[in-house]
């Protein structure tokens, strides 16, 4: 139920205008999209609807059965999902497109999706411009010989979040500390770590205190760095059904981001007619900002007494070095760090304080930066001034953006952290070696940034595509190349598979709905979810990832067969649920519907948490400092029409900004006498992007780019301190005009 009651009528306060359907409104153009998942999957619609009607969403992390969630009524579909859900229903691609790669290296990654599923295991070595079919068996003995034949420190593994289940997960990183190597990484540490790290310091969890029923109703929800509009579209009826039950949400983001200003929910009447005024104010910080504007909205709540005086007094630590620590900082020091005023944060403060109920809500505007992890210090402390934790309509949310990644980072596929996100201590490795009954190797493991500069003999990654991941793509296919044996296991071709190496081996993967026995997610709100196998066409030689990675580590470590074995997916649950207690209960979902929320619809309910002495902890932050050089841009990269870095199309539906789109303010623009669509030439002393002016409602000062294409003006050595996640949101450059 919700918090307030959802006003049952229409509400021409929150219309957008009285335009039907949008017409003459930069808006995703949703219905289009279902006609075009119609027409793109006409040739197995029938396998197509059940995926929709059977399968759990495979897009972002906020967690579906079917076409239902357990928050609202009705469908609960987003464009996300219809433009993923080709990749399940696609047939193998022709088999005589391998024999030329320099070819296919002229074809952009949407070609290479396009082209179909990989049919069969392929090999390529060093010289070839094709690649030759190899046998499974001959691939695995294969792999094994070569893991043999190195040390385990240079054995080095990347999971992806692309449709990826807590199963696979499980056992890939399992079968990886069996054969001897900690190198195990996954997607949720370029998005998340961060406020894994933080969250665990100040509250002793590493996810979603809250539940998404606690959206609808509350009194604010802020959003920090966070763009679900166009991340997590799903979530936009979430927050139709707040804005009617009274909720005020707020937004703080250099750019105005259009559609979380104005939005249209295609399954709701109401809004899919005249549209949904989504966002109460806007907050437009600096790039970096976010922590001087913050700090300076809890020093108006401490000067003015806004304070939960009750809840910081018995439920945390810390508050008083925090107190001092933000009074002691001039104001001009808080303005000049969010590039916000005095006033505007009093404004905000004033609306914290109104509120008796909150829930924060950031991402990675926040996450990807080299002040990461204080960041979300910055985003709690702020929470705990007001008690906006431990109770109904109130919470701590970093919301994901797949639908991998939570259960990612929880199964232990982390390099510093195991299964149940336990630090890497010696204890910890002694209780897991107790239970897998082998010895879980000592030697800390390495990101995957760390694995590629270090230099690995095996390299294998399940999905992903370092050269559009990563910060320095040229120097990224540089060190691809020197791998001697690079695996790569997915569904489709990828832009890396063509890097050329001494050997090159790729293995063609099942999606999450053909994988016996069914599979399981875990959402944003904590909720474990099943996954049904879903009937339909097969490609014949796909293999499951996991089942892959145990074949191969009964190669390389036959003695360990036994604990490396399944007699089936029931019996893989039913250890999970051992080995991380929190997940107990993931032994009994079997069927469409199935779930469970781990620590309940709340944790630190009434304010107490699970860390040592169960209270929540403030933290004292310094201010960043920051300074660009004479003439130079803060630059950020941005997503547009896509799904990680799987680019749908050129043009942003939202904004109609195009890949080669730079945003730049109205005011710089006009400054530098730019119109839109004069062509420009970004740089600084990582490369540079040629693209064209695009003047808009951004932040003065700044400039964004799209990901993975602004890659090239990315430090690879910037990072974050301890989840060291590349800095992809902060960098600099500068803007000149090209003839």
């Amino acid at each position: 139920m919700p918090l307030k009651p959802v006003h049952r009528g229409w509400d021409p306060r929150h219309w957008v205008s009285l335009s039907p359907f949008g017409l003459g409104h930069l808006k995703p153009n949703n219905f289009y999209e279902v006609f075009r998942a119609f027409s793109e999957n006409r040739d197995q619609l029938n396998y197509a609807y059940k995926i929709l009607n059977d399968g759990v969403c495979d897009g972002c992390a906020l967690g579906t059965t079917g076409m239902r969630d357990w928050t609202i009524k009705g469908v609960h579909l987003c464009n996300i999902r219809l433009r993923l859900l080709r990749l399940n229903t696609m047939p193998a691609l022709n088999p005589e497109v391998l024999q030329d790669i320099e070819a296919l290296k002229q074809k952009s990654s949407a070609d290479l999706r396009e082209l179909g599923r990989i049919p069969f295991p392929m090999l390529r070595r060093k010289g070839e411009n094709h690649f030759s079919r190899i046998q499974w068996e001959d691939a695995l003995d294969h792999i094994g010989v070569r893991i043999r034949a190195t040390e385990p420190e240079k054995l080095g593994v990347y999971v992806t979040s692309r449709g990826i289940p807590n199963e696979t997960y499980y056992t890939v990183q399992k079968a990886v500390r069996a054969m001897g190597s900690n190198n195990i990484d996954n997607a949720a540490r370029i998005c998340h770590s961060p406020s894994t790290v933080a969250l665990k310091e100040a509250i002793g969890v590493g996810a979603t205190t809250c539940s998404y029923k606690d959206l609808i109703g509350t009194d604010v929800i802020v959003f920090v760095g966070s763009n679900p509009a166009v991340n997590q579209p799903v979530m936009m009826k979430y927050l139709y059904y707040a804005k009617k039950a009274g909720t005020k949400i707020i937004m703080v983001n250099p750019y105005r981001e259009p559609a979380m200003d104005k939005y249209w929910i295609p399954s709701d009447p109401e809004s899919a007619l005249f549209g949904t005024r989504i966002t109460d104010t806007f907050y437009q910080v600096v790039p970096g900002g976010d922590i001087a504007f913050l700090s300076g909205t809890l020093r108006h709540i401490i000067e003015h007494n806004w304070l939960d005086n009750a809840f910081i007094q018995d439920h945390t630590d810390g508050f008083e070095e925090v107190k001092q620590k933000v009074l002691s900082t001039p104001w001009e020091d808080f303005e000049k760090g969010s590039g916000l005023t005095r006033t505007d944060m009093l404004e905000f403060a004033l609306t914290l304080f109104k509120a008796h109920r909150g829930i924060l809500v950031w991402s990675m505007g926040v996450t990807q930066n080299t002040r990461g992890e204080d960041t979300v210090h910055a985003v709690v402390n702020l929470a705990l001034s007001r008690g906006f934790l431990g109770q109904e309509g109130s919470g701590l949310m970093p919301i994901r953006g797949h639908s991998g990644v939570q259960g990612g980072a929880e199964m232990g596929a982390y390099t510093n952290a195991l299964p149940g996100g336990l630090p890497f201590t010696p204890e910890h490795r002694a209780s897991l070696s107790e239970k897998w009954q082998f010895q879980v190797p000592e030697q800390s493991g390495l990101s995957a940034p760390e694995m590629l500069t270090e230099g690995m003999d095996v390299l294998w990654s399940i999905g992903g595509n370092f050269l559009e991941v990563l910060p320095d793509p040229q120097g990224v296919e540089a060190l691809l190349s020197k791998v001697p044996l690079r695996v790569h296991q997915d569904i489709f071709l990828t832009s890396q598979m063509l890097v050329e190496g001494e050997e090159v081996l790729i293995l063609p993967a099942t999606t999450r709905y053909e994988i016996p026995g069914g599979v399981t997610e875990t959402s944003t709100e904590r909720r474990v979810i099943f996954s049904p196998e879903i009937e339909g066409p097969r490609i014949e030689e796909a293999r499951w990832e996991g089942q892959v990675f145990l074949e191969v580590a009964k190669r390389v470590r036959p003695e360990l067969s036994p604990q490396l074995t399944y007699s089936h997916m029931g019996a893989l649950r039913e250890e999970i649920s051992k080995v991380i207690p929190m997940y107990a209960g993931i032994e009994k979902l079997q069927r469409k519907g199935d779930s469970f929320q781990y620590g309940g619809s709340m944790l630190c309910r009434g304010g107490t948490c699970p860390t040592p002495d169960g209270k929540a902890h403030f933290k004292a932050l310094n201010l960043p400092e920051r300074t660009l050089p004479e003439g130079a841009f803060s630059l950020v990269t941005r997503r547009g029409k896509q799904f990680n870095s799987m680019v749908h199309e050129h043009i942003d539906p939202v904004n109609k900004a195009p890949r080669e789109a730079i945003l730049i303010s109205h005011f710089d623009a006009e400054q530098l006498g730019l119109k839109k669509g004069d062509p420009v030439r970004v740089h600084n002393a990582h490369g540079e992007l040629l693209g064209t002016a695009f003047p808009c409602d951004l932040k003065r000062g700044g400039l964004q780019v799209h990901w993975p294409e602004g890659n090239v003006l990315l430090d690879p050595n910037k990072h974050s301190p301890r989840a060291r996640i590349p800095a992809y949101k902060e960098a600099y450059a500068y803007l000149e005009k090209r003839a």
